[in-house]
């Protein structure tokens, strides 16, 4: 594997993110690279007859960036805390697109992302975006599956 100089966390603030954290950091240390924590909030869909206005949802989408922030700030210092260099970036769209367009944009080297190891009718119906990760990104995927 050629050296990265920067590396993707995507975080879901998830103990299966948390777990993809601790080896992109290992990562980072190995190589010297610059860690990426990105957290994606995906647009809010919902029936137009249920009666909300926009205006409620932009208000949540707005809180959960700030919540986001807030978090990715804490998880910053953690980081940092390891001697790693790293900088935090909330997004906004499908989880998978934005964080493939990311990857290219920042010259990300490797994208270490969990799975959360849903199978049956969850993952039919929710399907998985670090397969659509691995399926899109031109650069290398490290996925990181859950300790049994």
């Amino acid at each position: 594997m050629l050296q990265p100089t920067a590396i993707l966390a995507p975080i879901d603030f998830s103990n299966h993110s948390d777990l993809a954290l601790k080896y992109a950091i290992e990562q980072c240390v190995r190589f010297g690279a610059t860690l990426h924590l990105v957290h994606v909030v995906e647009p809010a869909a919902y029936p137009a007859d249920w009666g909300y206005s926009q205006v409620g949802f932009v208000d949540l989408e707005k809180e959960l960036v700030q919540s986001a922030e807030k978090e990715l700030s804490k998880l910053q210092e953690y980081v940092q805390e390891r001697g790693v260099t790293a900088t935090t970036a909330v997004l906004r769209g499908k989880a998978a697109d934005e964080l493939v367009e990311y990857a290219e944009e920042q010259g990300i080297g490797l994208i270490c992302i969990s799975t959360h190891g849903r199978g049956g009718l969850e993952h039919l119906l929710f399907g998985s975006t670090t397969e659509r990760i691995l399926r899109k990104s031109s650069c290398p995927v490290l996925a990181v599956k859950r300790e049994q």
